[in-house]
């Protein structure tokens, strides 16, 4: 099959502009299957009726800087605990500035709320994703989410299309809070991609090496979901796992959104102040032979308030092969379930389809 990654299959409509036209109902695109919409039922799971809400593990990761052994060993298995269980941690104590965090969301929010006009200059293409975004895949009649975007090309700095880059005057200061917050992401990347190989009982550098060595890349996702009139029939972000390698979230703490599935439970996340929250992608499920697993997660909406966060995508160079680390299956006695494919080949799928849960990673396991 030959792709058009030039154009979207169908006219693009901003999703902030339905919201922001007064419609009373979401137009039928939008509309998801019963079986995919939220369902309060789901979104606030309890352990027995007299417990508190569950919520993904809050880990302070300072452990990871210091120079005492157990401490650090004590921070290695809280990692290593989320990521098999969970897929998914709040990081606190990161070393992250907060105030650059939450500058950089907010510079990000005065964007969306530019004129159309100002915005469209910038409009992008499936061929990367880059710019003013409304949705993903180029299935054509897909179910769309109720969110718009703006994706940016962050690392190494020889990938950055500047056409892309906003040029308005408020992003003067929005560009440089976008490669100081890259900065630190990158730095957060490499000390978690460490203490990985770590609880994988590898060398330490070595998924960082699997990734490309300094050739791995990044990419930022600022993500917009405007009011809507019936948020029960749709989701801002489908669910889905992360394609490439781990992603960081600075979330929008007055707005609740993040659903993240446990087991048959949709477990509405419940942030905490300053957190980044990790989750692992599939390229780390496919070279831990699935031991740490990327887990389904979705964006539910809201009908009295906008949602803004910021999604920081860490991953492999497009076109090293990324298959289970041989040092790993020996030692743990494993057979590889995933077949070796370059993450350009991999992220094609998402591409053609848009978020499709786990499907993706699991339609590339290695037959029994």
């Amino acid at each position: 099959m030959t792709l058009n990654l030039q154009t979207w299959p169908e006219p693009i409509v901003r999703v902030q502009s339905l919201s922001e036209s007064g419609i009373f109902k979401i137009p039928e695109t939008y509309i998801k299957p019963p079986s995919q919409r939220p369902s309060l039922n789901q979104s606030k799971p309890s352990i027995s009726p007299d417990s508190t809400q569950i919520n993904i593990p809050v880990i302070d990761i300072s452990g990871l800087f210091s120079a005492e052994a157990s401490r650090h060993a004590d921070t290695l298995d809280l990692i290593g605990s989320a990521c098999r269980d969970w897929g998914f941690f709040q990081a606190v104590n990161h070393g992250v500035p907060v105030e650059m965090l939450r500058h950089t969301r907010e510079t990000w929010r005065e964007f969306f709320h530019l004129r159309m006009e100002e915005k469209q200059v910038y409009a992008n293409s499936p061929v990367t994703y880059e710019g003013y975004g409304s949705r993903l895949g180029i299935e054509k009649g897909a179910k769309l989410d109720w969110g718009d975007y703006f994706f940016l090309n962050c690392f190494p700095e020889s990938v950055r299309d500047m056409e892309k880059w906003p040029r308005d005057p408020v992003f003067c200061n929005r560009k440089e809070l976008t490669a100081e917050y890259s900065q630190e992401m990158v730095k957060l990347g490499g000390r978690l991609m460490r203490a990985l190989s770590l609880i994988l009982g590898l060398r330490e550098n070595h998924l960082q090496d699997a990734f490309g060595g300094e050739d791995f890349t990044a990419c930022l996702r600022a993500n917009f979901y405007p009011k809507c009139p019936q948020p029960d029939l749709t989701l801002g972000l489908s669910s889905h796992s992360d394609p490439g390698g781990m992603t960081f979230l600075y979330p929008d703490e007055n707005v609740p959104g993040l659903q993240v599935r446990q087991g048959e439970m949709w477990v509405t996340v419940e942030t905490v102040p300053n957190a980044i929250i990790v989750n692992i992608g599939d390229q780390i499920q496919v070279l831990s032979n699935g031991k740490m697993k990327s887990v389904d997660h979705r964006v539910m909406v809201n009908s009295e308030k906008e949602r803004v966060s910021m999604a920081y995508f860490y991953n492999p160079k497009g076109d090293i092969f990324i298959e289970p680390i041989k040092e790993f299956l020996a030692k743990e006695k494993l057979k590889p379930l995933y077949p070796r494919m370059t993450y350009n080949e991999y992220r094609l799928f998402i591409r053609m389809n848009g978020p499709r849960g786990k499907s993706q990673v699991e339609s590339h396991k290695s037959p029994n």
